[in-house]
């Protein structure tokens, strides 16, 4: 602890890295307040619920990869030879996979198949946990962004943001269901969510004058491309009917320009 604190002082006497520290605890803080917006759509009907969250897995999927092929591969491959980066580019991707399946990070775990176990107080803490390390792992990838530069850490950070939304409001849903009250479910979810300025600080710290930061970069562009892949795009290719079908591509393609035009005003 005293290390810790000796280092935060440290960051604050540079300048030029306070400001960067300042915008890995913002966007982590931001990225942890979303625990919150489950609340708001308590009052809504499911067919209604189901509509948003299907517009916003649409668009989370274009800027997650958005995010890996706009900002991070390239500055990737700026510093690395194209076999390496392919190699940690799969490293990155596989790694996502073993942990989401270790976890139940995966959103088909949360519509319906923890009905089987039976114990729904169980599982809701069994999300919990999951959600909390997920979190630290989000926190994690802001801090490598800004450390690369601050507007690829905006970009990681928006990309991030597109997913959470409707994972938080995923996660509320499940704390409700598991019997929880909907105070204690959005403290307990809020609680899981400050992980992400844990891992965000955690990361800055550790991370901040390492040499093989850049090798980080293709670790995380497969990570974005797993959760992209695997976790998102299923859910929107099970749709069957043309016009919602067209519509999770308009907003998938959205995501994709949001995240291009991020690149282009944030002068990256």
């Amino acid at each position: 602890m005293i290390r810790l604190t000796l280092l935060m002082l440290e960051n604050w006497l540079r300048p030029e890295l306070s400001k960067m520290f300042s915008y890995v605890l913002i966007s982590s803080l931001i990225v942890s307040l979303l625990a919150f917006i489950g609340i708001l759509f308590l009052s809504v009907n499911k067919n209604l619920l189901e509509k948003i969250l299907f517009i916003l897995i649409a668009f989370a999927a274009g800027a997650m990869l958005g995010n890996a092929f706009f900002h991070i591969m390239p500055e990737a491959l700026e510093s690395m030879e194209p076999l390496m980066f392919s190699i940690l580019l799969m490293t990155g991707f596989a790694l996502f996979f073993v942990l989401e399946k270790g976890l139940y990070w995966h959103h088909c775990h949360k519509t319906g198949k923890h009905e089987e176990h039976g114990h729904k107080k169980n599982f809701g803490i069994l999300n919990l946990i999951g959600d909390g390390v997920h979190n630290l792992l989000d926190g994690v990838l802001i801090a490598v962004g800004y450390i690369v530069s601050i507007p690829v850490g905006i970009a990681t950070t928006i990309a991030v943001i597109t997913h959470e939304v409707p994972q938080e409001i995923g996660d509320f849903g499940i704390l409700i269901y598991s019997g929880f009250s909907r105070k204690k479910a959005l403290l307990l979810n809020f609680l899981s969510a400050l992980f992400a300025v844990v891992g965000a600080v955690l990361g800055w710290f550790i991370l901040k004058d390492a040499e093989f930061v850049e090798i980080l970069l293709p670790i995380v562009a497969g990570s974005f491309l797993y959760i992209a892949a695997s976790d998102l795009i299923p859910e929107l290719s099970k749709e069957e009917k043309p016009g919602k079908a067209f519509l999770a591509l308009v907003f998938f393609v959205l995501g994709l320009v949001v995240l291009y035009f991020a690149t282009s005003l944030l002068g990256h």
